[in-house]
């Protein structure tokens, strides 16, 4: 999710040199950050978001009609986050805020509406796919797929 942001708010939201601060602290639009809370700790082991953390889908939005139910629990391991002093410009350059901490406070998931299939996350989806059983979210890439070239001129070649 966080290089869907940065390209979003560079070539949606017009903000040339959107960054992590991850990668270049001087960006002069932070659109990925550290916490708040993270920002005086020195000694960074252990200090990670993990584990499970609980999630709100968006009603109609493609991953709320993946996953067919509007709260998740996905697992997540990283530091850095949206930085939700820019959702309101990114949202209204087009970027769909799908999916939410319940507080609302954290992105979890966005999407592109006019996209067949655009939809970028912060959790780790990998962690609860399994060969027989495709998560949600991989499944819904895959259907989009099929979908966009259901009648196409495309074959595949066996």
């Amino acid at each position: 999710m966080q290089c869907a942001v940065i390209e979003a708010a560079r070539h949606l939201a017009g903000l040339d040199r959107a960054h992590s601060t991850e990668f270049d602290r001087r960006t002069p639009h932070p659109v990925i950050c550290l916490l708040e809370e993270q920002k005086g700790i020195i000694d960074k082991g252990g200090t990670m978001r993990l584990g499970a953390q609980p999630c709100v889908l968006s009603e109609g939005t493609r991953s709320a009609a993946a996953y067919g139910c509007t709260t998740i629990s996905e697992r997540h391991r990283h530091r850095y986050e949206f930085n939700s002093r820019y959702r309101q410009q990114l949202e209204a350059a087009g970027l769909v805020v799908a999916g939410t901490s319940p507080d609302g406070s954290l992105v979890e998931i966005v999407e592109l509406a006019d996209h067949p299939w655009f939809v970028a996350v912060q959790f780790h989806p990998e962690f609860k796919s399994k060969p027989t059983k495709a998560h949600p979210l991989f499944a819904g890439l895959v259907a989009a797929s099929v979908e966009r070239h259901a009648g196409s001129a495309w074959v595949a070649e066996v």
